[in-house]
């Protein structure tokens, strides 16, 4: 692995971490281009004189270039430790990079499905038991924004309530709210329901039972998902998570009321919620520049 720089420091540096930390030769080639880096950008400057300031010109300029804070944070990593390293093993006085964060990471957006994909998904006949229960779990998640851990943990009992147009589910932390059921979640939930006894074992109390009678896991939910959206000529990878964010979305579309949808994904902080704000902003910019007559491309 060249290097610019001083190589033998460079190669002290990766034997200490292959025998001491027992980093994999791919981490440690990682160190190594990560130090490469620096060097390069201190140029004719020793790797020892390197100050504070410098560093943080450094992370500057790498953030200018487009690199994203999580690969800032590892390049920093990697400085960080070499560094500690020479202080500790070869005197130097203070190490450059001590208390430096990177530039935080831009926090990925939730994808979503359009309102039309979203009716996509759901419409359309169910011509087996199993796709009688996929649609009624699928219905639900975008009704009330469940997460899929609710979901699989939901009893045939809550039924009773699903039909008054509510259901009561335990989220993180075992605390439960109450969020409402939308009437095609309700009409499909019934429909499974009235036939769910030809294949659930006696004593099973789960709501969503698998071909065997017994619970449904969460995984088994992943799968038909990604297959009842094939079915309806969905492509792109729907996870039910992405119900439970268009769900979300959409509500924040229609109503803008943050509070609601707050208790409604049972987010303990409003900040969780606000994510959505991001997304409702894209949407009404869409909306804008489609609509906007100063707004459009000529």
């Amino acid at each position: 692995m060249a290097a610019t720089g001083n190589p033998a420091r460079f190669d002290e540096f990766e034997q200490y971490l292959a025998a001491e930390r027992g980093l994999s030769a791919n981490t440690r080639a990682s160190y190594r281009r990560d130090l490469a880096a620096l060097a390069e950008m201190a140029g004719t400057l020793p790797l020892e004189k390197i100050e504070a300031h410098q560093i943080r010109r450094f992370i500057a300029q790498q953030h200018a270039r487009g690199l994203s804070g999580k690969s800032l944070a590892r390049m920093l990593s990697a400085w960080r430790g070499f560094y500690g390293w020479l202080t500790r093993r070869r005197g130097l006085d203070a190490n450059p990079c001590s208390g430096m964060r990177a530039p935080k990471a831009v926090k990925a957006l939730p994808k979503t499905l359009s309102p039309d994909v979203a009716a996509k998904l759901l419409d359309g006949t169910s011509d087996s038991l199993l796709l009688l229960r996929d649609r009624a779990m699928f219905e639900l998640l975008y009704s009330s924004g469940l997460r899929l851990a609710e979901l699989v943990g939901l009893d045939v009992m809550a039924g009773r309530d699903i039909a008054q147009g509510e259901i009561e589910v335990t989220g993180k932390g075992r605390k439960t709210r109450v969020v409402p059921v939308g009437l095609h979640a309700r009409i499909a939930i019934a429909a499974w329901l009235a036939r769910r006894g030809s294949i659930a074992k006696g004593d099973e109390p789960a709501m969503f039972v698998n071909r065997n009678g017994g619970r449904l896991s969460a995984r088994a939910v992943q799968l038909r998902l990604q297959q009842f959206a094939l079915l309806q000529g969905i492509r792109g990878g729907v996870h039910p998570h992405m119900l439970r964010h268009s769900f979300a979305s959409h509500i924040l579309q229609s109503s803008s009321d943050l509070r609601a949808v707050q208790e409604m994904l049972g987010h303990a902080s409003i900040s969780t919620t606000q994510v959505y704000t991001h997304l409702d902003f894209q949407h009404l910019a869409k909306v804008y520049d489609a609509a906007h007559p100063r707004a459009r491309k000529k």
